[in-house]
Formats: structure tokens, sequence, C-alpha cells
């Protein structure tokens, strides 16, 4: 735990990766903000080789569209600077939004803007290519909930291809035939063709 944030380290069963989520609850003062992303990128660093996902309350903008109702400042500008720099300094990610653009609303809803996000490493990406963060409808507080989802659709049995040029190659049909006859597979017919097919697609 540190001033404004708050982070679980865990490994992920199946690959016995590690994985760290860090959840941020960012002061209003922009140094403040600056000591916190100071220290968060400290801590990145100080733990290579694990996936990372940032989340929560950034109290940040990056750029003028994700604010409205509010005077801009060159505070503010001076804010989107350095968060963006902290978010390409540590080679973050913001995986794609759905639902609403704003994510903070004031009592009569006519100043918004997107201050919780999830940010996350190029390993994250890979783990879970179809992540997406999903801004829940405002409830108790003036801020939105944020719910990261992995959405992998299953769109029933992928068609086995094939590259005409393959067959251009010398020994590809020799080939073929040797890894087909190694596949020993105790079952009717149906199954057989089946899982020889799904074995020979990995080759």
């Amino acid at each position: 735990m540190g001033n404004g944030f708050i982070v679980v380290f865990g490994k992920l069963i199946k690959s016995n990766c590690s994985c760290v989520v860090v959840n941020v609850y960012a002061a209003c003062s922009l140094s403040d903000k600056l000591v916190l992303w100071r220290e968060l990128s400290d801590l990145k660093k100080a733990s290579s080789d694990v996936i990372w996902c940032f989340c929560g309350d950034f109290n940040a903008i990056r750029k003028n569209g994700e604010r409205k109702g509010v005077s801009m400042s060159d505070s503010n500008t001076s804010e989107m600077r350095d968060f963006n720099m902290f978010i390409e300094a540590n080679l973050l990610f913001e995986i794609p939004l759905v639902g609403k653009p704003f994510t903070w609303f004031n009592s009569n809803g006519k100043a918004k803007s997107r201050l919780d996000r999830v940010l996350v490493t190029e390993e994250w990406m890979q783990t879970w290519p179809m992540c997406k963060q999903y801004v829940q409808n405002r409830e108790v507080s003036d801020h939105c909930a944020i719910v990261v989802k992995y959405v992998d659709k299953d769109w029933g049995p992928k068609p086995f291809r094939t590259i005409n040029a393959w067959f251009m190659e010398r020994g590809f049909d020799v080939m073929v035939k040797d890894k087909w006859s190694s596949y020993v597979i105790q079952a009717n017919a149906f199954t057989v063709l089946k899982e020889k097919m799904m074995r020979l697609r990995v080759i």
C-alpha cells in the first residue's frame, strides 16, 4: 500500500505467470499526482517480467475532449502532459472503452470528466487480447464504476484451410501423409477424422 494506491500481487494458475493489479486513487493537486506517478513508475521498474494493470481514479485526463463543462487552464495542460508521459514511460496501453465517454459527473451533471481508466502492459494485452473496460451506470458515487471483462466468443468449429502454394513445395505431400499415418486414435471413423484434421492444422 502507498499514498494513493493499493497493490495486489498474484499468479495465474494456468501459466504460473506473475500478475500485478494496482488500484489507484489520485489526489487533486498536480504536485501530489506527480509524486504518485513517480512512485508507481519505481514500483513497476522494480518488478519486471510480470503482467501489470493500473486501474482506478487517476484524477487526470489525457486530452481536452475528456473534460466538459470545466474551464481548462495551464495547470490542466501540464497535468495532461505529465500524465501521458507517465503512461508512455511505463509502456502502458489503454484497453478499449465500452459505454459512456465520461466517468465522473458533478451533482447537476453539467460538468463531466474521464478520470477513471484501466491501463495495462503489452503482456496483459497478449494474455487477454479481447479485454475491454465497461463503464457502468452511476449509482451512489459521483464516479461510474468500471468493469473489466474478457470476452472470447466461440463461433463454433473453425474451418480447415490450406494454401495452394504449399502443394508446390517439394516433400509437402509426403510430410502430410507421414503425419497423418503417425496419429493413432482409438475411436469411431468420424472422431478419428476430426481429431486427425485438428492435429494436422497445427503443423
